[in-house]
């Protein structure tokens, strides 16, 4: 019997770079399959939880969950995936990652320095090592340079409820739910239209106030009574101004014990 082909997610929130990386992975280890290619860190969680891959290339930023944010919950998701993340920052810890157990690539990716990385994940044992992980996450964490010409978190937010529009403050959100193409806004007092996609929310929203628990759902951290998991591995928020308790899914539980 032939050995199983090595697997990997790739998430990179641009889409040519996204391309240009699978198509570079491709040619630098052509028995790699990308079982998941993702447009941002909520897609790569899942991914990870679904595939449990051997390797993950996990972009630093995107909307939302960050690579980091994906990589503090591998180890317990996928504890075998080793991890490569992918930054454009030259001089941004680097000497963190030449120290740690993961390896990074700088864009834009240069064939010689992607050949290198492959060879030392072929080469390197597949058990992860989380301490080191856990580790070098720890000196990353907060360590996020500032994106240039970033907008300021939103404040408020203008949405539809009836025929009436209505202004509402950030901070009074209890938690965003996916409407179709649409969001759908909950505060205390009830909900409202938001004619702007889930997805494109977390790029303007505080990260460390507003936490995305489901594929579907974003909520207000200060919002949150309390979490409880079952026994599948899944949770329930409670929150302090709504009766309806929200579901987090499995992967979003690993996010939360690494808060």
């Amino acid at each position: 019997m032939s050995e199983p082909r090595p697997t990997a997610v790739v998430a990179e929130d641009e889409a040519l770079l996204r391309d240009a990386l699978l198509a570079q992975l491709a040619q630098a280890w052509p028995q790699l399959d990308v079982v998941a290619a993702c447009e941002d860190g909520a897609a790569a969680l899942e991914a990870l939880a679904t595939h449990r891959p051997d390797v993950a290339f996990l972009d630093i930023r995107m909307p939302g969950l960050t690579g980091l944010d994906v990589a503090a919950a591998a180890a317990e998701l996928s504890p075998r995936t080793q991890v490569v993340f992918v930054t454009a920052y030259d001089q941004y810890a680097i000497d963190a990652f030449d120290r740690g157990a993961v390896d990074y690539l700088l864009k834009p990716v240069a064939a010689d320095r992607l050949a290198a990385t492959v060879a030392r994940l072929q080469a390197r044992d597949a058990v992860h090592d989380a301490r080191a992980l856990a580790g070098l996450l720890q000196r990353l964490g907060g360590a996020l340079p500032p994106v240039a010409d970033a907008p300021p978190p939103l404040t408020w937010l203008t949405a539809s409820a009836g025929r009436e529009t209505r202004l509402i403050l950030v901070d009074d959100v209890a938690y965003f739910r996916a409407d179709n193409k649409y969001t759908t806004v909950v505060t205390a007092d009830g909900e409202a239209l938001l004619r702007t996609p889930l997805r494109e929310l977390l790029a303007v929203l505080d990260p460390d106030t507003f936490r995305q628990v489901h594929r579907s759902t974003i909520v207000n951290l200060r919002a949150v009574a309390g979490i409880v998991r079952d026994d599948s591995g899944r949770g329930t928020v409670r929150l302090k101004s709504r009766p309806e308790t929200l579901p987090v899914s499995a992967p979003y539980m690993a996010l939360f014990r690494h808060m």
